[in-house]
């Protein structure tokens, strides 16, 4: 299977990587959903978009202590370096990643589609004045907009109730029109609209490599290669098959 992924990886004109939660679990980062997932602990209302307005330091809390304080501690992994490889290589020309952790950046990726947003970067909601995160003081809750000291900040990533960010949702649709293969890694296909990318891909003629841990909703409808494992030692082996 390892070789059948490589062949089909050689053979394309573009590779697309599409990533998820699982592609950061071995860097100490929970999923959302499933066994261990951050919704069996936290109720996922704190990032509502309404509940965010209405009780914007409680929910500031909870922001901190996960996003900032516990994600902030992730590095990444041998599957986001071996990615970053394989743009260098000019192999993998797009990520389209629905993690909001920035570790594809951090590990040397380029170009990286955030279809979620990113927890690196917050937004004020009245100026509408972008900062990196690592700029704002969290020590005070609620945190005050640095630009107009007024309005209330919002991490740069998607709550329950709004949009898909433009232009990532456009671009990664794209993707799927324009690419030979996927490389879809550490997602179970569950998530709306996310998971219509890779689908997508596969009826535009893609072929589908999945690396997942154990088969998801895209195995049997539309994978053309499973490698099953946890992504560092499947990203690994397949660099070494490529090479």
């Amino acid at each position: 299977m390892y070789e059948k992924a490589a062949e089909l990886i050689r053979s394309a004109k573009r590779v697309c990587a599409f990533t998820g939660a699982g592609i950061s679990v071995e860097s100490g980062i929970p999923p959302f959903r499933g066994k261990g997932g951050l919704w069996n602990t936290y109720d996922p209302k704190f990032i509502e978009i309404d509940y965010f307005h209405a009780h914007n330091k409680r929910s500031w809390i909870l922001i901190k202590e996960i996003f900032y304080d516990f994600f902030g501690q992730a590095r990444p992994n041998a599957a986001h370096k071996a990615l970053a490889e394989l743009e260098a290589k000019e192999i993998v020309k797009t990520v389209i990643t629905q993690n909001i952790d920035n570790l594809h950046q951090e590990a040397g990726s380029r170009n990286v589609l955030e279809f979620h947003g990113t927890a690196h970067r917050m937004i004020c909601l009245d100026c509408r004045q972008a900062f990196s995160a690592d700029k704002i003081d969290l020590n005070h809750l609620p945190p005050e907009c640095p630009n107009c000291a007024v309005g209330r900040l919002k991490p740069d990533f998607i709550f329950f109730g709004e949009d898909i960010p433009e232009p990532a949702c456009s671009l990664s649709f794209k993707e799927a029109e324009i690419s030979d293969v996927f490389i879809v890694i550490g997602t179970t296909g569950e998530v709306m609209p996310a998971c219509m990318i890779p689908a997508a891909a596969s009826r535009n003629g893609a072929s589908i490599i999945e690396v997942n841990i154990r088969p998801s909703r895209f195995t049997e409808s539309v994978t053309d290669a499973f490698l099953q494992g946890p992504a560092t030692e499947v990203m690994s082996k397949l660099l070494k098959t490529l090479d």
